[in-house]
């Protein structure tokens, strides 16, 4: 068989040589070469720094060579616009290897750079979701010209996008772009870790008729250092770190931007160069930071998850985790940071309770057996239906409810939403003034002009929502603080406490319209909720593993002696009960239900044991207690037997129950536009798990 290299054009083959020096290519390259050459769909799978770039970039630009675009080529399009600019360069130099140019489209890029792009357009562009929503709707973009020669699309982090409402957003984009290129658009997915790459290869394929091929070269086994500590408090644990990060390139992720400005500080001053990376940072500061990594030999930066993506920041020394992260794939994605070039992959988690050690225990286990979480699969995603529709009609400025149907309906996400449904939304649009019917067609209404038209439209070129700050404030009206919505809209009132201000506040009353909450101090011994940040639904695969880890008596030769002590407290406490199924532990006039099933399965029990016995009950991801009239061992058991009958959930009246106990809460800008019915399934299918639940409780009984 012809090796991929030799069916490149010849002068990428004499630029691959002369330029970078290369005498083979890596074995995903090989493969990723010759799918693609052979005009695939493709998913390819390989470790950070593996050479995904070049084995998807590589044959597209090939067959470039072959046929010049008239226009538009291939898009590179990535999650994140630091992963742009952290690829620009090496996109940059493989472009001009052969000739061709690539252009970096995004809100940073300068208007004059973008002008003389639309005159004289790059064969590579580079852009964003967000940023192909943009273009599309700028009546200044000859979008049937711009793209009419498009080819490929490359998706790089796709797992950070599948299962989303970018997701969602991206793959619509796509779908109106593609109408416009006279190919059959093929598509290319870049990832590191994924569960069901099938999966999103299938959706990633959307409208097109290509083939399709999930491309997992084997793997070398790597070296691998793990380790586990446990300490009480936070500035211990941070000048810890900081005496290992001494000397050494280091990233060090923390779960929250609340943490990481605490362990940033704790480490300054310490003798490592200590840098802040996260969301809320500017966009200079990060990029210094990320400059300082290439020149330096002693810096640690503190980060959020803004830098477990591919962004290259060179060669790294060491992992840190503060706590631990809630999935196996954000777990080897920030562990894949390490170990290039034949060193070491490893990581070090600093805990400050038995929970996180727990926790990171599970996460270790799990990746030593190959298990990485599965993307969810969307088929209802109205949020994102409803924010394409406005798109739309402010693209096309009116537009055919037909035309709406059959655009929308080539997008995955939208497939199990029946064309009736559709005619609903519409219709529902029309009525409350979203949108407006004239001769037929449909154009933007007042209210969703005044709702989203601030600066130009500005709200409707993306899913997300910027920035919204909600007042804290106390009963009495003292100003506490702030809380960006993405917190406020995980709080659930009478129930979530949090941080702020280093006291503990119980969650009293949300006020979206004024954009306030209220609150009361939480009463003693009260632990905030979630830790300080939004709910972390953790998986049920994850929790079950910590079950087990209680359960057993097997040593983990990673943790540190604090660590295992700390689990072997926790065995002492737990391991005998949970041996045991339901696991319940009876604790005056109240019970604890020890699941260990997840967040989701632990909030639908909540419901379900509301309405069929009237309990109260505060859940997590590991237990519920339970408290009401007649909470005991048996009546508890009895309960779980009828919740496990799918009759139960089946029942009109048990699901119009549970509706209306569901929070508030607002997971979408677009959440507010959508019917009654809607929003209610939008809450559900985030907090409840009915099928997941009645199985789990089948296992669990039978037991």
């Amino acid at each position: 068989m012809t090796r991929a290299f030799a069916r490149f054009d010849p002068r990428l083959q004499e630029a691959i040589v002369s330029s970078l020096g290369w005498t083979a290519l890596r074995p995903v390259q090989e493969l990723a070469g010759q799918a693609i050459l052979d005009g695939n769909n493709a998913v390819v799978l390989a470790p950070t720094a593996g050479g995904k770039t070049e084995a998807s970039v590589f044959p597209v630009l090939s067959r470039l060579c072959e046929e010049q675009p008239e226009g538009v080529g291939a898009i590179y399009l990535a999650p994140i616009k630091a992963l742009l600019n952290n690829q620009a360069e090496r996109l940059g130099q493989y472009t001009e290897m052969v000739g061709m140019r690539r252009f970096v489209w995004h809100g940073d890029a300068k208007e004059v750079e973008k002008r003389a792009f639309l005159q004289e357009p790059a064969e590579l562009l580079m852009t964003t979701p967000e940023s192909l929503e943009v273009m599309l709707i700028s009546p200044r973009v000859p979008v049937p010209k711009l793209f009419a020669s498009l080819r490929f699309v490359i998706v790089d982090e796709v797992h950070a996008l599948a299962g989303t409402d970018r997701g969602a957003h991206f793959m619509s984009v796509l779908e109106r772009l593609a109408r416009h290129s006279r190919y059959d658009v093929q598509r290319i997915g870049l990832s590191a870790t994924v569960g069901n790459p099938a999966d999103i290869l299938s959706w990633l394929r959307g409208s097109s008729t290509r083939d399709g091929v999930v491309l997992d070269p084997p793997k070398v086994p790597a070296r691998r250092e793990l380790l586990v500590l446990e300490h009480e408090e936070l500035g211990p644990l941070a000048r810890d770190a900081a005496s290992v990060a001494k000397g050494r390139k280091s990233l060090f992720f923390c779960q929250s931007r609340a943490l990481t400005e605490a362990v940033a500080e704790h480490m300054r001053g310490a003798g490592t160069e200590v840098f802040v990376h996260h969301s809320s940072v500017s966009a200079e500061e990060r990029h210094h930071a990320e400059e300082r990594f290439h020149r330096g030999t002693d810096a640690c930066i503190v980060c959020t998850s803004t830098l477990e993506l591919g962004i290259d920041v060179g060669d790294l020394d060491k992992v840190f985790q503060a706590e631990a992260p809630s999935t196996v794939s954000s777990f080897l994605q920030r562990m894949g940071r390490t170990g290039r070039r034949g060193g070491s992959a490893n990581t070090t988690f600093f805990c400050t309770s038995s929970a996180a050690v727990l926790q990171a225990t599970a996460l270790i286990d799990l990746a030593r057996d190959g298990w990485v979480e599965s993307v969810p699969v969307l088929r209802r995603c109205w949020p994102v239906l409803a924010h394409q529709i406005f798109a739309m009609a402010l693209e096309h400025g009116a537009i055919a409810p037909a035309r709406i149907r059959e655009q929308l309906g080539r997008v995955p996400d939208f497939a199990g939403i029946e064309d009736a449904e559709v005619e609903g939304l519409l219709e529902h649009l029309v009525a409350k003034g979203y949108l407006f019917r004239s001769d037929g067609l449909l154009s933007l209404g007042e209210k969703a002009e005044r709702t989203f038209g601030r600066k130009n439209f500005m709200e409707l070129y993306a899913v997300f929502s910027s920035p919204v700050l909600y007042r804290v404030r106390t009963q009495t009206g003292s100003e506490l603080g702030s809380l960006e919505q993405g917190f406020v809209d995980g709080l659930v009132e009478g129930m979530t406490a949090f941080l702020l201000g280093g006291r503990a506040w119980l969650t009293d009353h949300i006020h979206h319209g004024d954009r306030e909450v209220r609150v009361s101090p939480a009463p003693r011994g009260k632990k905030p909720a979630w830790g300080g940040f939004a709910p972390q639904m953790l998986s049920f695969e994850l929790c079950q593993r910590m079950r087990r880890i209680l359960a057993e008596e097997t040593e983990h030769p990673y943790l540190h002696r604090s660590a295992a002590e700390s689990l072997r407290m926790k065995r002492e406490e737990l391991g005998s009960l949970l041996r045991r199924t339901p696991a319940i532990q009876l604790d005056e006039g109240a019970a604890r239900l020890w699941t260990f099933a997840g967040g989701r399965i632990n909030q639908t029990l909540r419901y379900g044991l509301e309405v069929a016995e009237g309990w109260k009950s505060v859940p997590d991801n590991l237990m519920l207690r339970v408290e009401g009239d007649g909470v005991t061992h048996d009546s508890i058991t009895v309960a779980l037997r009828r919740l496990a009958d799918d009759s139960f959930w089946a029942d009109a009246d048990v699901r119009r129950q549970i509706a209306m106990r569901l929070p508030d809460y607002r997971l979408s800008k677009f959440q507010p536009a959508l019917p009654d019915a809607a929003q209610r399934e939008l809450v559900e299918s985030w907090l409840l798990d009915v099928p997941g639940t009645t199985h789990f409780l089948r296992q669990e009984l039978r037991s």
